[in-house]
């Protein structure tokens, strides 16, 4: 089991795949770690030797922004948003989609489960 950037990555990938375990880091990103680092996209992590894992490592760790830091990152750009009460902000505080989406259909991920408005139950009798 390699730990890179503090994350064990599955032993039995290929690096390139491996490496987007790490959050921050993507397909395109992956390749281009690997290529300055002079590994072979298609070598299995367990093949890795300890110089080329330390070099990974260190790649990531002085390029790039991964895993904690990152999240922190992006969790202090919302609350920033939120304060200040930009468009973008209110979106975020209703639970609503952020960047134009439509919401008249859709965006249930964002909105949750949707509710029933109105007309759906039969109204009980009354004694008059």
């Amino acid at each position: 089991m390699a730990r890179i950037a503090s994350v064990v990555i599955p032993s039995e990938k290929q690096v390139e795949t491996a490496l987007t375990y790490i959050y921050g880091i993507g397909p395109t990103t992956s390749k281009a770690i690997l290529a300055e680092a002079k590994i072979a996209p298609t070598t299995r992590v367990k093949d890795l030797t300890e110089a080329e894992e330390q070099k990974l490592n260190d790649i990531i760790a002085t390029k790039y922004s991964v895993e904690g830091d990152l999240k922190r990152l992006v969790t202090n750009n919302i609350k920033r948003l939120k304060d200040i009460n930009s468009y973008k902000g209110l979106r975020h505080k209703a639970g609503l989609p952020v960047n134009g989406q439509r919401t008249r259909t859709n965006a249930r991920t964002r909105k949750g489960k949707a509710i029933a408005v109105g007309g759906t139950q039969p109204k009980a009798a009354s004694k008059t």
